[in-house]
């Protein structure tokens, strides 16, 4: 008898109870904390439940759920497409950090600061249907590599926070990108990458235009920037968009300190989850000093606010989704 209570027990339990959620997590106190927090407010008999709907989880893509150093992976994309563009006609290239991208001098274009980026981007991403860019995304991810692992980009996943993701949906959240990264570039992957439908990510988005030619209807990018999702950006984009104060944020920079401050500052039960890199072994380690991913304000403040400071070289056993 007592085997057939067991055997329904372990049918009824839910899947994190029968088998570990965050196998590629080592068994740390940041393991711990993300798995309790989860238990609690998924529990209907405990005090700091929370219903379904309320359910809602925010992370940054760049740093967070996959890698960005040397550069943003759509800097690489940015630059390469600019000099495919470039080499049917070379008129396009006006301007020395045009033609320094075309040419795949990283260096100079990084030296010409946020104009120059915004330049490169603008190039590259603008004039197009949305459709058509996103062919050119889905058709540089088959086939471009990451210029030091030599690995496709978006195998740079981080398989714990792929595991995190899948368990906080199986737990009942809704799980939603919330990036600095372009919204049209990212809608491509991110369902693949993460199991985040297109309608659940929000990031960076240039203007766009509707026009119907010879009875097709077409949208097409502009060359400006509509709303930069980055810094305060982002709560507003949430709070604009998915109309609910997240309950669990994750991020990796200054950059998403004001979405994760905004999110542990509400009531009720919340959660910080920020990743340190500390990895130089198996990633990069890098934090106040770097100009990419830079990170002081998630150090120094996060603790205090009850946030958990994941540290990429004691708390993962691995890093990538193809593994390292």
């Amino acid at each position: 008898m007592r085997h057939l209570v067991l055997s329904a027990l372990l049918i009824c339990a839910p899947l994190s109870l029968l088998a570990d959620p965050l196998p590629s997590w080592n068994d740390t106190d940041s393991k711990d904390r993300i798995i309790d927090f989860v238990a609690a407010v998924t529990d209907p008999e405990r005090p700091e439940y929370v219903t379904p709907a309320e359910r809602i989880a925010v992370f940054d893509n760049d740093g967070t759920l996959w890698a960005e150093q040397p550069v943003y992976f759509q800097l690489f994309f940015a630059m390469d497409r600019l000099a495919e563009l470039a080499a049917d006609d070379p008129s396009i290239l006006t301007s020395p950090t045009l033609q320094a991208a075309a040419e795949g001098d990283l260096n100079t274009v990084l030296q010409g600061g946020h104009d120059a980026l915004i330049e490169v981007v603008n190039a590259s991403h603008s004039g197009v249907s949305v459709d058509a860019f996103q062919d050119a995304v889905a058709e540089w991810l088959e086939t471009a590599r990451h210029p030091e692992t030599d690995m496709p980009y978006d195998q740079m996943t981080y398989q714990p926070m792929v595991e995190l993701l899948r368990y906080l949906r199986d737990e009942g959240f809704k799980t939603y990108i919330v990036s600095g990264g372009g919204l049209h570039f990212m809608r491509v992957f991110a369902e693949e990458a993460y199991g985040i439908p297109p309608e659940q990510v929000l990031g960076t988005y240039t203007g766009t235009a509707y026009a119907s030619t010879d009875g097709t209807p077409v949208i097409t990018k502009t060359p400006d920037i509509a709303f930069v999702d980055d810094k305060e950006g982002k709560p507003i984009n949430i709070e604009r968009t998915i109309g609910r104060r997240p309950i669990l944020a994750g991020g990796n920079s200054d950059g998403d300190f004001a979405m994760m401050e905004w999110t542990t500052a509400g009531d009720g039960p919340r959660l910080g989850v920020l990743v340190h890199h500390t990895d130089a072994e198996r990633e990069w380690a890098y934090d106040r000093e770097s100009p990419i991913g830079n990170l002081v304000d998630g150090l120094d403040k996060g603790p205090e606010m009850g946030w958990v400071i994941v540290d990429m070289a004691q708390d993962w056993s691995r890093i990538y989704t193809r593994s390292n």
